[in-house]
């Protein structure tokens, strides 16, 4: 039982690392595109760039999500700690990705094109 207690945090703490390398390396692509988009010449391959981002920008965040919560099951004094010193930064951060999904979706409804 003391071997399992010994390697417990370190699992723990590589699950973590994973979860958020995954969130890292799916969301940059999710950015990526976003940024092509502002370059696309034409607003059909503008709709091209958004449309293969359709299906897994969502996804992306999930990872987010289950990285919040192994961290607050796992090292609840930690999740404590960098939740109450980073709240502001994080609030931010959530809205930011809340505003980028209502985007998304308006702009997916959108019959008026703003960029030309």
């Amino acid at each position: 039982m003391e071997a399992l207690e010994y390697f417990l945090p370190t699992v723990w703490f590589v699950f973590l690392a994973l979860f958020l390398f995954l969130y890292v390396m799916l969301d940059g692509f999710d950015l990526g595109v976003g940024i092509l988009s502002l370059t696309a010449s034409s607003e059909e391959r503008r709709g091209i760039l958004m449309t293969s981002l359709g299906n897994v920008w969502d996804a992306n965040e999930t990872w987010l999500v289950i990285m919040g919560g192994a961290l607050f099951g796992a090292f609840p004094i930690a999740y404590a700690t960098i939740l109450s010193a980073l709240y502001i930064p994080l609030v931010l951060m959530l809205l930011g990705l809340i505003f980028r999904a209502v985007a998304f979706e308006f702009r997916e409804h959108a019959e008026i094109s703003c960029f030309g």
